[in-house]
């Protein structure tokens, strides 16, 4: 079974974008770099050569990643149900009094430090599924930590 990318529509977009860049302005940045140092002559000792090879080897890898992302993507729609946590939700937690708030994101849009938490990841999972008041124990690398939901948006 194909991977499934969940994305929001916006990181779609800035795929398609990403994509177009690396397929136009990048192939050809690279293909002039090869072949200016193909020009500098033996090709066997010729390090700029190397390295751009090793870039066209890095745009071509990534022209397939973000290819691969576009035609396997799901869209996150949040539907609006504040009954229970799934992708695209924004959960409001709470944990030793402290509230916290979570975007539950596909892991190609990731950004803990933002509050942006992949479906993937042990605390996205465990709030995955869960409603209104309850509660929800998370193994961490410092041990156990539970966390109630206050509220689903």
């Amino acid at each position: 079974m194909k991977e499934q990318y969940y994305l929001t529509a916006e990181r779609l977009e800035e795929l398609k974008k990403e994509l177009t860049e690396l397929k136009t302005v990048r192939r050809m940045e690279v293909a002039d770099r090869l072949k200016r140092s193909k020009e500098l002559g033996d090709l066997s000792e010729n390090a700029e050569y190397a390295e751009a090879r090793e870039e066209q080897a890095t745009v071509e890898s990534r022209i397939f990643e973000v290819e691969d992302m576009i035609k396997n993507a799901v869209i996150i729609k949040h539907n609006g149900d504040t009954k229970v946590v799934e992708i695209g939700s924004i959960v409001v937690v709470k944990r030793d009094g402290k509230e916290s708030r979570y975007s539950i994101v596909g892991s190609n849009e990731t950004k803990p430090a933002e509050g942006f938490i992949s479906n993937e990841s042990p605390l996205g999972k465990a709030f995955l599924g869960k409603k209104p008041n309850e509660a929800v124990t998370v193994i961490t690398p410092r041990g156990e930590a539970t966390y109630t939901i206050v509220r689903i948006e």
